[in-house]
C-alpha cells in the first residue's frame, strides 16, 4: 500500500485500499499506454478484475464502493471524474476516508513478513526463463506464463493477507458513509485546512519547521474524524428515537443528551476554526513567499537594470532605482518573516494530538 493519495487522485503505481486510501468513483488517467490496473472485487478482494496492456491515450475505470483495493501501474496518474453508476446521488463525495496513520505502515509491515521461499519466487522463474532461451531449450519459453502467473500470484497473496487483516481492524478507519451531512460538512473543513497547509509552497521548502505537519496533520484529521463519526452516530440514535413516536417522558431524557452533543460539536468546532486560522496564516505566507521569491528574480537583475540607465542618463538617476528596489526587497523579507511568525503561532494553537 502506498502513501500520498490526493483528495481526488490516485498515484500511478501502488495498491491503495478502497475506503481508506481512495474513495470509489471513475477515475481517468490521460495516458496509460502499456500500464495495467486491477480491481480487487469481491468479498475481501477475492474476485480481481483487471486489465493488461493499457492502450495509447486516456481510459477510464470506475471503482466500485464494495471493491477491496485498486493496484495500479501506469507512468501517469488517475483523477477522480465522477461518482460510481450506482451512488446515491444525495451523498456528497466531497471528503476522502481517513485511517488511523499508524494503520498504513501496521499492515505494509504484516505482508512483509513472507518466509524466504515466497520472496524469492517471483525472481526465480524468470531467471529459469532466461537460462532456458539462453541454452537453446523451449521450455524455458513454456516457463513465461508460470512467471506471469507467479509475479500475479504474489500481488494477490499480499492483498489477501491485508483483507484478512483489514478486516480485524475496522475500528482503524472511517469512510464518508460513516457521517451524517453535519459531520461530512465539517470534516469537509478539516481536509480543506489540511490540504492547504500541506500543498503550500512555504511547507513544502521547509519553512514552517516549528511545526512537523507531516506527523501532526494526519493525526489531528484521524482524531477529528473519529468524534465526528461519534457524533454522526448518535445524532442519527436521537433522530431514529424521536421519528418512532417516542414518549414524551423519552423526549425529555433526549434532550440533556443533546445539549450535550451540541457541546461536543462547538469544542470540536473550535478545534477545526484553529486549523483553519493555521491554513489561512499559512496562506498569507505562501503570497509573501511567492512575492519575495519574484523580487529576488528582480533583485539578481538589478546589475543589468544599472548598465541600461547608466547608458540612456547620468548615473545619479540609477542609484535612486536600484536603492528603491533594494528597500522593496527588505520590506518583503520583513513581511515574509512576520507571516511566518504567524502561521507557526497559528499552528501552536492546535490542540496537542494523542499517540
Amino acid at each position: 500500500m502506498t502513501s500520498g493519495v490526493g483528495r481526488h487522485t490516485i498515484p500511478g503505481t501502488g495498491t491503495f485500499f478502497v475506503g481508506i486510501d481512495i474513495a470509489p468513483g471513475r477515475y481517468r488517467c490521460d495516458d496509460g499506454k502499456g500500464g495495467w490496473w486491477v480491481r480487487f472485487a469481491g468479498p475481501g478482494g477475492g474476485d480481481p478484475i483487471g486489465s493488461w496492456p493499457l492502450p495509447i491515450g486516456p481510459t477510464e475505470v470506475e471503482i466500485r464502493p464494495d471493491d477491496f483495493a485498486f493496484e495500479t501501474h501506469v507512468s501517469t496518474y488517475w483523477r477522480l471524474v465522477g461518482a460510481p453508476s450506482d451512488a446515491d446521488e444525495r451523498a456528497p463525495a466531497e471528503t476522502r476516508p481517513v485511517a488511523d496513520p499508524g494503520l498504513r505502515p501496521e499492515l505494509d509491515a504484516l505482508v512483509a513478513q513472507h518466509g524466504i521461499l515466497h520472496r524469492t519466487a517471483p525472481l526465480a522463474i524468470p531467471l529459469l526463463c532466461v537460462l532456458g532461451i539462453a541454452f537453446g531449450g523451449a521450455w524455458g519459453l513454456s516457463l513465461i506464463p508460470l512467471a506471469v502467473i507467479a509475479l500475479t500470484g504474489r500481488y494477490l497473496s499480499d492483498d489477501m493477507r491485508r483483507a484478512r487483516a483489514l478486516k480485524l481492524r475496522r475500528d482503524r478507519y472511517v469512510t464518508p458513509e460513516d457521517f451524517d451531512e453535519e459531520g461530512r460538512t465539517l470534516l469537509a473543513r478539516v481536509q480543506g485546512a489540511i490540504d492547504t497547509v500541506q500543498g503550500s509552497e512555504v511547507n513544502k521548502e521547509g519553512l514552517l519547521d516549528t511545526v512537523d505537519n507531516a506527523v501532526t496533520l494526519p493525526r489531528q484529521e484521524w482524531e477529528i474524524a473519529q468524534v465526528l463519526a461519534r457524533q454522526a452516530r448518535l445524532r442519527g440514535e436521537q433522530k431514529a428515537f424521536l421519528a418512532s413516536g417516542a414518549a414524551p417522558e423519552v423526549e425529555a431524557a433526549i434532550r440533556p443528551l443533546r445539549h450535550k452533543l451540541d457541546l461536543s460539536v462547538a469544542a470540536v468546532t473550535r478545534r477545526i476554526e484553529a486549523l483553519e486560522r493555521y491554513a489561512e496564516r499559512t496562506r498569507a505566507a505562501d503570497k509573501a513567499f511567492r512575492a519575495h521569491r519574484h523580487l529576488d528574480t528582480l533583485s539578481a537583475r538589478a546589475e543589468e537594470y544599472d548598465e541600461l540607465l547608466a547608458d540612456t542618463v547620468r548615473e545619479d538617476l540609477a542609484l535612486p532605482a536600484i536603492e528603491r528596489l533594494t528597500h522593496q526587497s527588505d520590506e518583503l523579507v520583513r513581511t515574509l518573516r512576520d507571516r511566518l511568525a504567524e502561521a507557526a503561532d497559528a499552528g501552536s494553537e492546535l490542540p496537542p494530538a494523542t499517540g
